[in-house]
């Protein structure tokens, strides 16, 4: 059967999944990456790590520390947290990066850690942007990186893949950040949630790589699990050059290996969905405030006059050289405003030796811009600079989450860098030069899905694992049902909770009725992106205290999805299922939140069909990965059974 690239990579690092058949979209893998980074939540990794009982990491040439988020703290507790890590990574021999070397996600790819085909991970949700490389880069929880520094390993779901063709190229002065930007405006009712996105096209070959980087980097904020970008000669003259500047991991062998047989995927490959979008098309774009998904073309945004008060260039997304000199360029000669603070941060302490050399700094300086160390800084809400009451801010970061960079009372806007220069310089939102308003064209396509595994295929049922369960459903009419909705903050911080408190309080915020109606062995029915929002646990282990034993969506956030599996909770997907209760169910629904439904719903897992009022409907196959997390009771007391540790 032809595969995807990104089913090709995770089939190449796999350890478990299936044996007779390729793998395919939906498929739960056992993946051995080729390095997993972490950054200052290196320390609550590492308590993780150490509470299964580990004392060695399985293989030291996995682990990546990179020290970048909170790097202007100098305050004694975060220097020896510091400290802590920096001694763990020499004892156990793994690669480390100190404050000030550079970001993350910047570091990986600067040293070699990210290679054309290898698949990377990084307990940060922009791992998004190895895609760039030809890699499959993919965010991951702490408990995941906990257990790949044990064991080498963590369990994967693999994505749908929606294949982006890319025509035409950019005018003079629009920019990668404007393609991405374009695209989350453009497609934002969650055609690309959780999905993997495969550039190609025509259009690849014209993108520079900085701009590749910004692209993939975004498309966590489009809500994809990864972006991938094709190994062409432009990628490999970028690896030629992190070699030449001291990155030995790469090798002319690899580098010839990848120009005669780059990764791609097979001819007949099935494809989720398509979008075509002409380069052409874009022009400069604005996102917010608050909202990466609401964006308006730049000339719609100037008629506005908004005023600006902070500015930034930094970040994992925009602050390389090409985005440097891009502001440079526009600032040149000028100065900024007066009442603006403008902010100015590498990517990489190499990226800023650069930008020296070629002047920028001083360009940069002379126009009155404040110098941070490279690191995350303001983007994060963490260092100097942040937006205070009141205030609007343009940045060239990736989000601009309500209070995410400062007061809750600040408003944020997202540009590109040279967007953001000529802001700071005329006080208020507004381009290097002018643009007329243009509309894109939308073009995206579904494709029938592949039939669920279950379909045609028994699956082997694990001793302890059930063959079926059946319950009450019990359907949460909601879509984007948030981890806070389902347990809530009052107790989310509380480390006195038992068990039987959670199962009364569960879903509170959504629905105060849940805990007394529903009952051990109902089945909850979600809508779409189930478990959205924060990365609380508790929003799984609540329904577990209250003997649900498992969750139906047509979607899940990954996030949760992850939390579930890794507490040994069943989450099953089935689109066409949530999609006919929903119809069933309506006028019962409406207004409600929560129904239940006095028909039994079955669920088989050794068929992989769900059974209710006398209709099924397949699933795909839950197979021996995930089945051995459900009789293990969750990945921590796996490991600790796999290391001898129980």
């Amino acid at each position: 059967m032809p595969q995807t690239v990104i089913e090709k990579i995770a089939q190449l690092h796999m350890l478990s999944g299936p044996s007779e058949r390729p793998v395919r979209a939906g498929d739960v893998l056992t993946i051995r990456p080729r390095h997993v980074m972490t950054h200052d939540n290196t320390a609550a990794v590492l308590n993780k790590f150490e509470g299964i009982g580990a004392r060695r990491v399985h293989d030291a040439s996995q682990p990546v520390f990179t020290l970048d988020h909170n790097i202007q703290d100098r305050s004694a507790g975060n220097l020896a947290k510091y400290k802590r890590m920096e001694a763990f990574a020499a004892q156990q021999g793994i690669s480390f990066y100190p404050a000030g070397a550079g970001i993350g996600h910047q570091m990986m790819i600067e040293n070699g850690h990210v290679l054309p085909g290898s698949f990377v991970v990084a307990s940060d949700s922009h791992a998004n942007m190895y895609g760039a490389m030809g890699a499959l880069g993919t965010p991951v929880v702490r408990t995941d990186a906990a257990a790949i520094w044990a064991s080498g390993e963590f369990w994967w779901q693999v994505p749908r893949t929606v294949l982006l063709k890319l025509h035409g190229r950019l005018a003079e002065g629009a920019t990668g950040k404007d393609v991405i930007l374009a695209l989350c405006g453009l497609y934002n009712q969650g055609e690309l949630l959780n999905a993997a996105v495969e550039f190609g096209g025509p259009g690849v070959a014209s993108l520079s790589m900085d701009a590749r980087m910004t692209i993939a980097n975004m498309t966590t904020e489009w809500g994809a699990l990864a972006g991938w970008f094709p190994v062409d000669a432009l990628t490999l003259d970028y690896l030629r050059s992190r070699r030449d500047r001291g990155a030995q991991r790469i090798t002319e062998e690899a580098l010839e290996a990848w120009a005669r047989q780059p990764p791609v995927s097979d001819p007949g490959a099935h494809y989720a969905a398509r979008i075509v979008l002409d380069l052409a098309e874009v022009t400069p774009r604005v996102s917010g405030p608050d909202s990466v998904q609401v964006t308006a073309c730049l000339a719609e945004i100037e008629a506005q006059k908004i005023p600006v008060h902070k500015a930034y260039l930094l970040s994992c997304v925009n602050s390389r050289f090409e985005d440097l000199a891009a502001a440079a360029q526009v600032l040149e000669g000028g100065r900024i405003a007066e009442g603006v603070a403008f902010y100015v941060a590498a990517a990489s302490q190499d990226i800023e030796k650069q930008a020296r050399e070629a002047g920028l700094w001083k360009i940069f300086e002379e126009a009155g811009a404040e110098f941070l160390p490279p690191g995350c800084g303001p983007c994060i809400g963490l260092g100097r600079g942040l937006l205070e009451a009141g205030e609007n801010g343009i940045s060239a970061t990736n989000r601009n989450f309500k209070g995410r960079m400062g007061s809750r009372e600040a408003r944020c806007y997202l540009a590109s860098p040279a967007v953001v220069a000529a802001s700071a310089r005329a006080g208020v939102i507004r381009g290097p030069q002018e643009w007329s308003r243009r509309e894109i064209t939308r073009h995206f396509e579904t494709f029938d899905e592949l039939a669920p595994g279950g379909a045609a295929e028994v699956v082997e049922i694990l001793s302890g694992f059930p063959e079926r369960l059946s319950g009450r459903l019990v359907f949460l009419p909601q879509d984007n049902l948030n981890t806070d909705g389902i347990y809530s903050k009052d107790y989310t911080y509380r480390e006195d909770v038992s068990p039987e408190e959670m199962a009364r309080v569960v879903m509170e915020n959504y629905d105060p009725t849940f805990a007394s109606r529903v009952m051990a062995g109902d089945v909850v029915v979600g809508r779409w992106n189930f478990g959205t929002g924060s990365s609380r646990e508790q929003a799984v282990t609540a329904l577990q205290a209250k003997g649900v034993p498992l969750v139906i969506a047509g979607s899940f956030s990954q996030t949760y999805l992850r939390n579930a599996f890794n507490n040994g909770f069943l989450c099953v997907a089935c689109p066409d299922f949530v999609r006919r209760v929903d119809e069933l169910l309506a006028e019962e629904a409406a207004g409600e939140r929560s129904v239940i439904s006095e028909d039994d719903v079955t669920i088989d897992f050794a068929a992989s069909r769900i059974t209710w009022r006398g209709e099924s409907f397949g699933f795909p196959v839950l197979g021996p990965v995930p089945q051995a997390l459900v009789v293990a009771g969750g990945v921590e007391k796996q490991l600790r059974h796999k290391l001898g540790l129980a």
